[in-house]
């Protein structure tokens, strides 16, 4: 989570108690790693109507009584199918309570059997489940409360949430009442003793597949593996498993929790994905010198600060050189993939950030050559830069250093990103045909000796040269797409200073004069990918950038009529012949994780894109 240099997390409403039994508790790779917690109602197969703490991970959603005694690992992201917020009134809640409630649904496939004796979701299921977001807010499907939560906050007047009998503390409910299975201690493990790379892999995480039991004099040794080796287990079975829910009741109108779990849920199914590619995998893996089957010692806050400083200022300094440049960023988008410590220490100071986005001006739109066209190693130099830029803006948006930075001067700093960002995609071929031409006119003596030799290293620079313009340009959809989820959020929040949100950020790029070009680009990627008549799937990275590609034309869709306009008047025919459902189903392999929410997306532009169908507000995976 956001955190001072001490560690500490920042939260809008910290919870010290709350905070210091996961710090207490839990690995500090687990405990770095943990984005967001909020008390709420808890409604699943195994627990009725229960006050307790949602614990929010990159890759997990835990459950812990309020106050916190254990710790529960109610799913993982590798088994969500959907995250809905639900719009209904609870029957169990009264007054304004009931009003401002804000019920998050999240479906998710586990293979544990359904608990007779606690199904409380699937009584008086007959009329189905309450669909999602009406046009009126009704009251919920869900049955009548038998009893009455446990623990609710001491300010709620007692007239609107009934305490049960006082047969334990409110304030402390019982985990056999709350339907939480218990399973025996893990066994301690000395600090130094790694886990077997021989073990069979664990099975699939589902509700209460992992209990976590902590006592209160000191904190249990847990054998827990890499983020990497976490999301590479899966189980190949998962598929046959049935599906479940879990509903989480909010009760506050400011609560972020549904805003946290869809980009929890975002981010892992992307790093998910990426990480069946073994570029990437090595590439986030940790260094190769350690030994093989251990985990390379954690490094300090502190540590981790000192080093990151003296790689800025080596970055910072007058008259390095483009190569230095070049293999510094390297570096520093290595360590920000492996290490999140980092990624929140760059937006502690703007210097840096400033320094990336001055620099991409000048390579990419300043220092061209005569004949405008950039060259080889300027858009290897811009590629780099915002491909390092996506990394930090990645699992950082509890950040508040990084809003605070974007939003200064009424987002000055963000509108100067934006308008860098964008270039022309068929600049370079057109001005580099203009320059050969204009050599062969000038030279019409000798034209005929080495037209041939001059044709063909053209061809060569041009495809050199076009490679590498698609490649910026993949990462400028990239980093465009880690802007339009900062967009979302913000587009949800009641604050008046966070402006910037999905609207914002496309009415700032529309009237950029190569924005057309950049967009129909886009698109046409779209379509190439899904009408190639090759029966082969995509790759991981390309299934990433299909998805990204999707969020963003669908934005566009829904946020700018502009943009909106030109999609439909210039890419309907090949939004109508070429773009198919089928086709997209054919192409992503079912294992990915990303997958299902690219179909998802390519469903929705294809009813917005044809039929124009009633726009909604894109919610940050499952629109």
């Amino acid at each position: 989570m956001a955190r001072t240099g001490s560690g500490a997390l920042l939260l809008s409403r910290p919870n010290i108690k709350l905070d210091s039994f996961l710090k207490r508790n839990t690995e500090r790779t687990v405990y770095e790693r943990i984005r967001a917690h909020e008390p709420c109602v808890v409604l699943s197969e195994t627990i009725n109507k229960a006050y307790m703490h949602v614990v929010l991970s990159d890759e997990r959603v835990y459950l812990t009584e309020y106050p916190p005694r254990t710790l529960t690992e109610a799913l993982s992201f590798r088994c969500v199918r959907d995250i809905e917020l639900v719009n209904d009134l609870p029957d169990f809640l009264h007054g304004k309570n009931r009003e401002l409630c804000q019920h998050i649904r999240i479906t998710y496939v586990t293979d544990k059997p359904a608990v007779r004796g606690h199904d409380w979701l699937r009584r008086d299921r007959k009329a189905g489940p309450p669909p999602v977001a009406p046009p009126s807010r009704r009251t919920s499907q869900c049955p009548t409360i038998t009893h009455t939560v446990e623990g609710y906050p001491a300010q709620r007047s007692p007239g609107e949430l009934p305490t049960l009998p006082p047969t334990r503390s409110a304030s402390c409910p019982d985990p056999e009442t709350l339907g939480l299975i218990r399973v025996p201690h893990p066994p301690t493990r000395p600090p130094s003793t790694a886990p077997s790379p021989t073990s069979p892999p664990t099975s699939p995480l589902s509700p209460s597949s992992h209990r976590l039991d902590f006592p209160d004099t000191g904190q249990v040794q847990r054998g827990i593996g890499s983020v990497l080796a976490r999301l590479l287990r899966r189980d190949s079975s998962s598929g046959e498993g049935r599906e479940a829910e879990l509903h989480l009741y909010a009760v506050s109108d400011t609560s972020r929790l549904y805003l946290r779990l869809q980009s929890s849920w975002n981010s892992f199914i992307i790093k998910s994905t990426l990480v069946l590619d073994p570029l990437y995998r090595r590439r986030c893996s940790a260094s190769s010198n350690s030994c093989p089957g251990k985990r390379p010692p954690a490094i300090s806050w502190e540590r981790t600060a000192h080093l990151f400083g003296q790689l800025s200022c080596e970055l910072l300094q007058e008259g390095i050189s483009v190569e230095s440049l070049y293999l510094l960023l390297q570096e520093l988008g290595t360590a920000a993939h492996r290490d999140i410590t980092l990624r929140r220490l760059f937006w502690r100071s703007s210097e840096l950030f400033v320094f990336l986005v001055q620099t991409l001006e000048e390579s990419l739109h300043g220092c061209q050559s005569l004949s405008g066209v950039c060259t080889a190693d300027q858009l290897l130099l811009s590629t780099l830069i915002v491909q390092t830029l996506a990394v930090m803006f990645r699992e950082t948006e509890v950040e508040p250093a990084r809003l605070n930075l974007l939003s200064a001067k009424k987002g000055a700093l963000a509108s100067r990103m934006l308008l860098v960002l964008i270039c022309d995609a068929e600049l370079q071929t057109q001005n580099q045909s203009s320059l050969v031409d204009c050599e062969v006119r000038c030279s019409p003596l000798t034209s005929m000796l080495f037209i041939s030799s001059v044709s063909k290293v053209t061809a060569v620079l041009l495809c050199q040269r076009q490679a590498l313009l698609a490649e910026y340009l993949d990462a400028a959809c990239s980093l465009l797409f880690e802007l339009l989820l900062l967009g979302h959020d913000a587009s949800r929040s009641s604050s008046a200073d966070n402006f910037l949100s999905v609207g914002w950020i496309l009415g700032v790029l529309q009237p950029h004069p190569q924005m057309l070009s950049f967009i129909g680009y886009q698109v046409q990627q779209v379509v190439l990918v899904l009408s190639d008549p090759r029966e082969s799937f995509l790759s991981p990275l390309q299934s990433v950038v299909l998805y990204q590609r999707c969020r963003l034309l669908l934005a566009c869709l829904q946020y700018n009529n502009q943009l909106a306009q030109h999609l439909r008047s210039h890419f309907r025919e090949e939004f109508r012949y070429f773009v198919k459902l089928s086709c997209a189903e054919e192409k992503l392999p079912p294992h990915y994780p990303i997958s299902q929410p690219t179909l998802q997306l390519v469903e929705q532009i294809l009813t917005l894109h044809l039929h124009r169908g009633p726009q909604t507000v894109p919610l940050i995976t499952s629109e």
